[in-house]
């Protein structure tokens, strides 16, 4: 797994990430409240750096020393 997301991309996805999942616990009351957990994505992919559909589609937003 070659690494397909940026740095700046990176911190994105976990500020996301984490606010999705900071408002699943801040507003469990609501039928739809489950869909705050799709926090995990963002989270996970800022985590391990490569995207899965970023590498589907050739995509890759990662500076190298090229």
């Amino acid at each position: 797994m070659t690494k397909n997301i940026g740095s700046t991309e990176r911190v994105i996805r976990g500020l996301v990430g984490v606010a999705l999942i900071l408002a699943f616990f801040l507003n469990s009351d609501g039928q739809y409240s489950w869909l705050y957990l799709l926090g995990i994505i963002p989270l996970g992919t800022a985590f391990v750096g490569w995207c899965p559909p970023y590498a589907l589609l050739g995509i890759n937003t990662c500076k190298t020393g090229k």
